[in-house]
């Protein structure tokens, strides 16, 4: 994967861009720092970044932490907690998070030095005091947050805050997840991207996505509706069943396609997975894909070309890759009002904001009977993502960031 390679997805001017502040820092090493290797959004975004970082000379290594079930259902509870559920939070979940994090940052610690390290949510923010306090800092740190930080639980925040202000820089998606009490770090607002030229984006022949419809019995000549996210409770897959049931009343052709990646780091993922098979209740109609079914990027991205909407019907979100990808696609997007996604939409011209299951079926319904709407919203919102959503626009904000506290 080379910059080049983006010349006609993203533009001349983008790809001089990241060159030219790239140079600033040549030969600069860098590390990232997450909790999976597959299955998250966080994990598509390094996939890109990390090989085209290092194709402008920047020097980059991805590790991944390892841990436990134990330690993966700990930071789980987190997750949910700085999202703003009132989760448990006891001394022995405090002991299972560090026990696994001091493990992670002895093999860090062995590391060469690394000019910058970036730190990605709350899993491992806990390498860097560990690894000051045996005067191995290192270079400059970055925590990179990408969830919604807007209402977090105060006793698992409070828990995270002053570490957090240890680091050089946090980076948050927008201004209004930044907490008010991380005042140490440089605050940077970078919203993320989504890869053109990944098999999730790239164009498709009809003939392909009708291969994959058949796959998998959906039938292509029907409307479909997609929804692709984690089975979690934040991106509320019930409330998607039910908003389609009512939008079928008006529709009964209408079709349901959702589908999700099982990441290692989910220990709830399989859970809402059962319960989202319960309440589909064996309709036919209803199709709810996984990588089980060896869905993949390809599967994805031919089951949001052949659909009339896509749905990303969040209670919180951080950002929301799919719904980028959606409107990359040239397709109307209906998003819960919430979080990132409202980064994304513009209410009436690239998609909806609802707030309900009811408004959720009654834009379905809208768009599904009005072909002309969905096909204006999807050029506006194709020319939105390309001026604002690519990779090469987030790989410019974290160069600037770098250069600045170089």
């Amino acid at each position: 994967m080379r910059l080049d390679d983006y010349l006609e997805a993203a533009g001349e001017e983008a790809v001089e861009r990241v060159r030219e502040i790239a140079s600033s820092i040549h030969g600069a090493r860098v590390l990232h720092v997450n909790s999976t290797a597959f299955g998250g959004g966080v994990a598509e975004l390094l996939h890109t970044q990390v090989a085209l970082l290092n194709d402008v000379g920047i020097d980059t290594t991805w590790v991944v932490i390892q841990g436990s079930d134990e330690y993966f259902t700990v930071t789980k509870f987190v997750h949910n907690a700085l999202q703003g559920a009132e989760t448990p939070w006891t001394e022995t979940m405090v002991e299972t998070y560090w026990e696994r994090t001091k493990e992670n940052a002895r093999e860090l610690a062995q590391a060469e030095d690394f000019d910058f390290i970036f730190i990605h949510d709350p899993q491992p923010v806990g390498f860097l005091p560990l690894l000051a306090d045996q005067g191995r800092r290192m270079g400059r740190w970055l925590w990179r947050c990408h969830i919604d930080l807007s209402t977090p639980f105060t006793p698992v925040w409070s828990f995270f805050e002053p570490m957090v202000n240890l680091y050089d820089a946090a980076i948050f998606t927008m201004e209004e997840f930044a907490q008010p009490g991380v005042r140490d770090p440089v605050l940077a607002y970078v919203p993320p991207s989504i890869d053109p030229l990944s098999t999730k984006n790239v164009p498709l022949s009809k003939e392909t996505t009708f291969e994959v419809l058949h796959r998998y019995g959906i039938d292509g000549s029907r409307p479909i509706v997609t929804q692709v996210s984690r089975f979690d409770p934040w991106k509320d897959p019930i409330g998607v069943i039910d908003a389609y049931r009512l939008a079928r009343k008006e529709i009964p052709e209408l079709q349901l396609v959702m589908v999700g990646s099982m990441a290692h780091d989910d220990p709830e993922g399989m859970h809402y997975l059962d319960l989202t098979e319960s309440h589909r209740d064996g309709d036919p109609e209803i199709h709810l894909l996984t990588n089980f079914q060896e869905v993949g990027s390809l599967e994805v991205n031919a089951f949001q070309r052949a659909s009339n909407v896509i749905v990303q019907k969040s209670l919180r979100e951080g950002f929301g890759l799919v719904v980028a990808e959606g409107m990359w696609k040239e397709k109307p997007v209906i998003g819960g009002n919430a979080g990132g996604i409202r980064l994304q939409i513009e209410e009436g011209e690239t998609g909806f904001l609802v707030e309900s299951v009811g408004e959720c079926a009654d834009r379905i319904v809208e768009l599904v009977r009005d072909p002309a709407m969905c096909a204006r919203m999807g050029r506006v919102g194709h020319l939105k993502v390309k001026e604002r959503f690519l990779t090469l626009r987030e790989l410019e904000d974290y160069l600037r960031l770098m250069a600045s506290l170089s």
